[in-house]
C-alpha cells in the first residue's frame, strides 16, 4: 500500500454536492491485526420462484460431493462447488389450505398463515431473513432490502378464498406486517446510493450522481494501495454502468421515432425496464450492488408474485405463460416448457452468483461470503404439491457452509431446519426457529 498505515472507516462513503455514495469492501478499511476472512461482513439473499418446477428435471442425480447437475440446473455448472442442494425438505406448518397462497406466503416462516379476505392479515411469524435483519440489520445503513417485480395484487382469489396481498409477500418483520417491495430498479438504485445521507430536497439534480462524487474519489484514490485503488476503479465503473442503465431503462429505444399525437400535459407512466428480462437483471444488480457497498445484507426477490403468468413466448421453446405451463396435466410438451421456464430462472440465479464472484473482498469475495438461497414453495406446480421442495443455497457464508454437496434427508424433514442452519451460518446464535427441530446436518462446515 502507499500508506502502510492508512485505515479507512468502514462507515467512509465519497461525498459531493449533497449527496453520499457508499463504498465497496477495500483492505484499507481493515487494521493490520485482522484477517481478511474475518473482516469481511456476511449476508444473506433470498430469491423466490413461483408456481414450482418440472420434478423430473430438477434433482441432481447421486449425493454428496459426486453429485451430477439435472438439466434444470446446469447453469450452474460453474458454481457447483460453492452450492447445496437439500433434499426432502417441507414446510409442514403448510400442508393444508389452497395451492399457492398457504404456501408462498409462509416460505420465509414456515408457519401456517391466516385464512381472511384481508382485514386480518397474519403469517404468525416472523420470516427468516427479518429474524437475520432483527440481529445485523443495524450494521448497515437499510436492515433489508424487499425487492419485487411484479406490482402488488389487490382483491381476492375467489377460487381459494385468501387475499391476493399474501401472495405478494415472503418477507414478514412481525406476524401482522409484511414488508412493502421496491419494483423500480431505478429507485432501488436512488435508495441505495443516498442511503447513508437523507436527500436535501426532492429536485432532480441534473448531472449523474457518480460525476458529483469524483472529487472525493480522486482525493481518496491517492491514499489507497494498489490493490485497493484497482478495486475503486472497477467499483466506480459498475456504479457509471448502473447509473446509466437506470437512467435509460424507460427511455423508447428509437431516438428517431415521434409520436402521433401530441404528449405534452400526458401523465408519464411509471419508469419501467423494457421488458421481463431486463427488469430481473437490473434487480440482480441491485442486489450485487447493494451487497458490494454493504449497504445491506439482508434481501430477498420476488421473481413474481404468487400465481405468476408471466408470458415466456420470447424464451426458445416456449409458446405460453408460467403459470399455464405449471398445469401441465402431464403433457409432454407442457412440462418441456415449463421445465424451459425453470432453467431460465436458474440462469437467473447464476447470473448473480457470478456478480458475487467476482466482486473481490480481499482474498475472498462477496459470494463466498455470503448465503443466496434460490427456492420455490411448491415442488410440481400441476399438483401444487410441497413435499421436496426445490432449493439451493449458494455461498460459504464466510467459511460456515459445506458446499459441494447434494443431501438428502429423510422424507418431509422441516424446512426451518435449513433456515435455523443458515441463520447458524450467519451468526446468529439461536436454538430455534418456527417448528424447527435442530439445525439442519451436514451444511455447517
Amino acid at each position: 500500500m502507499k500508506n502502510a498505515r492508512f485505515l479507512l472507516s468502514r462507515r467512509k462513503v465519497l461525498r459531493g454536492a449533497g449527496v453520499a455514495l457508499a463504498l465497496p469492501w477495500l483492505e484499507a478499511m481493515m487494521p493490520a491485526a485482522t484477517s481478511k476472512a474475518a473482516s469481511a461482513p456476511v449476508r444473506l439473499a433470498f430469491l423466490y420462484m413461483p408456481n414450482g418446477v418440472n420434478t423430473t428435471a430438477w434433482v441432481p442425480e447421486g449425493v454428496g460431493k459426486g453429485f451430477k447437475l439435472s438439466p434444470t440446473l446446469q447453469p450452474l455448472e460453474g458454481f457447483q462447488d460453492r452450492i447445496i442442494v437439500p433434499r426432502n425438505l417441507w414446510n409442514e406448518a403448510a400442508k393444508d389450505g389452497d395451492g399457492h397462497y398457504v404456501k408462498e406466503a409462509a416460505i420465509l416462516t414456515s408457519t401456517r398463515i391466516q385464512k381472511t379476505l384481508g382485514e386480518d392479515l397474519n403469517s404468525h411469524g416472523v420470516s427468516m431473513d427479518q429474524v437475520a435483519a432483527q440481529y445485523i440489520g443495524n450494521r448497515t445503513p437499510l436492515p433489508s432490502l424487499e425487492l419485487g417485480i411484479s406490482p402488488e395484487a389487490t382483491g381476492v382469489d375467489l377460487a381459494a378464498g385468501y387475499t391476493r396481498v399474501y401472495g405478494c409477500h415472503i418477507a414478514w418483520s412481525s406476524p401482522t406486517v409484511p414488508l412493502a417491495r421496491e419494483t423500480s430498479p431505478k429507485s432501488v438504485f436512488e435508495r441505495l446510493l443516498r442511503a447513508t445521507e437523507p436527500r436535501r430536497d426532492d429536485a432532480k439534480c441534473e448531472a449523474l450522481l457518480l460525476d458529483r462524487v469524483l472529487g472525493d474519489a480522486k482525493d481518496l484514490r491517492a491514499e489507497l494501495g494498489q490493490a485497493d485503488r484497482r478495486r475503486l476503479d472497477e467499483y466506480l465503473s459498475i456504479v457509471r454502468s448502473l447509473e446509466q442503465r437506470a437512467e435509460s431503462s424507460a427511455a423508447t429505444g428509437n431516438k428517431q421515432w415521434k409520436p402521433r399525437i401530441p404528449l405534452k400535459g400526458a401523465t408519464p407512466p411509471p419508469e419501467e425496464p423494457k421488458d421481463y428480462a431486463e427488469h430481473v437483471r437490473l434487480m440482480l444488480d441491485m442486489i450485487a450492488l447493494a451487497f458490494q457497498t454493504d449497504t445491506t445484507r439482508v434481501s430477498t426477490f420476488m421473481l413474481g408474485n404468487a400465481v405468476s403468468n408471466v408470458s415466456f413466448r420470447w424464451l426458445e421453446g416456449v409458446s405460453g405463460s408460467h403459470h399455464d405451463m405449471s398445469h401441465h396435466a402431464n403433457d409432454a410438451d407442457k412440462l418441456r416448457q415449463y421445465q424451459l421456464i425453470n432453467k431460465w430462472y436458474v440462469a437467473q440465479y447464476a447470473y448473480l452468483l457470478g456478480k458475487l464472484r467476482d466482486a473481490k473482498e480481499g482474498d475472498s469475495n462477496v459470494l463466498d461470503n455470503s448465503v443466496v438461497i434460490f427456492a420455490s414453495a411448491l415442488s410440481d406446480g400441476n399438483s401444487h404439491n410441497m413435499h421436496n421442495l426445490p432449493i439451493v443455497v449458494a455461498g460459504k457464508a464466510g467459511g460456515k457452509l459445506a458446499t459441494g454437496q447434494s443431501l438428502l434427508y429423510p422424507e418431509d424433514t422441516p424446512l426451518s431446519n435449513l433456515w435455523l442452519a443458515l441463520l447458524n451460518a450467519m451468526g446468529n446464535p439461536a436454538e430455534r426457529f418456527a417448528d424447527s427441530t435442530k439445525p439442519l446436518p451436514r451444511i455447517l462446515a
